[in-house]
C-alpha cells in the first residue's frame, strides 16, 4: 500500500512520477469498485413500473443521493475539512453546483429510458458518456497530449469500440420495448449519456485543482437536489401535491432512498477514478457498471426472458464489446509526458483563479499540504444522527417490491459489491487519507 506522504516529498521530480504511477493503479481500482456500485444503483428504478412517476422515482433517489454526501464526508473526514476546502478554492461550489444540476436532469432521463427500453438495454447506451469525456479530457485538461500514439490509439479505439457496441444494442430495444416507446427510451438514455459526459468537467476542474472529492461532492449535491426539486414540483403542480405523492409512494421511499445512497458510494469511487487517471479514462473504466447493471437486470430481474436469439446475441454481445473497448482505455495509462501535461493543466487552472500552488501540487498526489485536523464535532454526528434516523424511519413503513427479484443472484452481487468497496476503500484511506 502507498503511505501518505509529507509535502515536502514533492519536491523530487522521480518521487512524483513513482506516486503518480501508484496512484494510477488506485484509480483503476476505484473505477472498477464505482463500476459496481453504480450498476447497483440503478436496480430500485425498476419500481417505476408500479405506476409511480419517473420524476417521482428520480426525485426520490435524489433525496437519498443527498443524504449520502453529506453523511459519507461528515464521517469519514468531518466537515471542518470540507470547510477548509471551500476556504482554498471558493469558486469550485459553483462548478460543483453545475454539476449538480447536469447530474440531476441526465438521471431523470434514465428513468424513462429504463421504463421504456429496460434495463440491461438502457445502461449500454447512457455509456455513451466515455466519448463525450474523452472529447472534454482532451479539450480542456491536457489529457492524450505529449502522450505516445499506442496510447492515444487505445483510447480513440476503444471509444470507437463503444459506439460500435451502443449502436448493436440500440438496435435490439426495438424488440423489447413496448411499441412505439422504443426510439423515445434510446434518445432519452443517449441523453443522459451526453449530460453525464459534459457534467465531468466541473469534476476535473475541482480535482486538479485540488479540492478533496468528499467535499465536491457535498456541493455537487445542492445542484441536484434544487434542479429535480424544480422538476418534481412541476410535475406534481403544488408543494401539497408533491407532499401527497410522497406520502402514497411511502411504501417504496426506502428503496429508492437506498438506490440513491447506492449511487453515492459507487459516485465517490468513481471520483477517485476521475481524479487519478483522468476523465478519458476515469469515465470508461467506471462505465463496467453497465456489465453490472446488465447482470442486475437479467439475473435478479429476469429480463430478457422469453426474448428471442437475435435479442439475446445482441443485447449481449454489445455489452461485451463496450467493457472491452472501456477496458482498452482504461489500461492505456497515461506516461510521464502525458502526467507532465496533467500538471500544467492544472498549474493552469489555479492561477486562473488564485489558489495555492502548493496545495494543488500535493492534492494532486494525494497529499496534504499542511496538517488537517481530523477531529469530528457534534455537528457532523449529527449529519449522520439524521441520515440514519431517515432511513430507519422509512425502514418501518417500508412494503415488499412489486417486482420479482431473484434472492440467490440478489445476495450474491451483493457480496460481490461488498468485497470491491472493503478493498478499495483500505487502499484508499491508507494511502490518501481520501483526500
Amino acid at each position: 500500500m502507498i503511505a501518505p506522504a509529507a509535502a515536502p516529498a514533492l519536491a523530487s521530480p522521480s518521487a512524483s512520477r513513482r506516486r503518480g504511477d501508484q496512484l494510477q493503479r488506485l484509480g483503476i481500482c476505484s473505477g472498477l469498485a464505482a463500476g459496481a456500485w453504480l450498476g447497483a444503483a440503478e436496480a430500485p428504478t425498476k419500481l417505476a413500473v408500479a405506476q409511480l412517476s419517473p420524476i417521482l422515482v428520480s426525485f426520490c433517489m435524489v433525496l437519498g443521493v443527498f443524504l449520502g454526501r453529506w453523511s459519507a464526508p461528515a464521517l469519514v473526514q468531518g466537515t471542518g475539512y470540507v470547510r477548509a476546502d471551500v476556504r482554498r478554492a471558493p469558486h469550485l461550489v459553483m462548478w460543483a453546483v453545475l454539476g449538480g444540476c447536469l447530474w440531476a436532469v441526465a438521471n431523470t432521463l434514465t428513468v424513462f429510458a429504463i421504463r421504456d427500453v429496460g434495463l440491461s438495454i438502457a445502461f449500454p447506451l447512457w455509456n455513451t458518456n466515455s466519448v463525450v469525456g474523452i472529447l472534454w479530457g482532451v479539450l480542456f485538461f491536457n489529457e492524450l497530449r505529449a502522450s505516445d500514439w499506442r496510447r492515444r490509439t487505445a483510447v480513440v479505439g476503444g471509444a470507437l469500440l463503444m459506439c460500435v457496441a451502443a449502436t448493436i444494442v440500440a438496435m435490439a430495444s426495438a424488440t423489447q420495448a413496448p411499441a412505439g416507446h422504443a426510439a423515445r427510451g434510446v434518445i432519452a438514455a443517449l441523453a443522459a449519456g451526453l449530460l453525464w459526459g459534459t457534467m465531468y468537467i466541473p469534476y476535473r476542474k475541482a480535482y486538479i485543482t485540488g479540492m478533496s472529492p468528499l467535499s465536491f461532492l457535498t456541493f455537487f449535491t445542492i445542484g441536484e437536489l434544487a434542479t429535480m426539486g424544480a422538476l418534481a414540483m412541476s410535475d406534481a403542480g403544488s408543494v401539497p401535491a408533491l407532499w401527497r405523492a410522497l406520502a402514497g409512494a411511502h411504501g417504496a421511499l426506502l428503496w429508492l432512498l437506498l438506490g440513491g445512497f447506492v449511487w453515492v458510494v459507487g459516485d465517490i469511487f468513481q471520483q477517485y477514478a476521475a481524479k487519478y487517471v483522468g476523465i478519458s479514462r476515469g469515465i470508461p473504466l467506471s462505465n463496467t457498471n453497465q456489465l453490472w447493471g446488465l447482470l442486475w437486470g437479467v439475473l435478479v430481474f429476469g429480463e430478457l426472458r422469453g426474448a428471442g436469439v437475435a435479442t439475446i446475441v445482441r443485447v449481449v454481445g454489445g455489452s461485451v464489446l463496450m467493457v472491452l473497448g472501456a477496458g482498452v482505455i482504461a489500461l492505456a495509462a497515461a506516461d510521464a509526458g502525458e502526467q507532465e501535461q496533467w500538471r500544467i493543466a492544472a498549474a493552469r487552472e489555479g492561477a486562473r483563479y488564485g489558489v495555492d500552488a502548493d496545495y494543488t501540487r500535493a492534492r494532486a498526489l494525494g497529499m496534504e499540504p499542511t496538517a488537517t485536523g481530523g477531529a469530528r464535532t457534534w455537528v457532523d454526528w449529527s449529519v449522520v444522527a439524521a441520515a440514519t434516523a431517515v432511513f430507519l424511519t422509512l425502514a418501518a413503513v417500508a412494503s415488499r417490491p412489486r417486482v420479482p427479484v431473484d434472492p440467490v443472484w440478489a445476495t450474491l452481487l451483493t457480496a460481490a459489491m461488498l468485497v470491491l468497496l472493503a478493498a478499495c476503500g483500505r487502499w484508499l484511506w491508507r494511502a490518501t487519507r481520501f483526500a
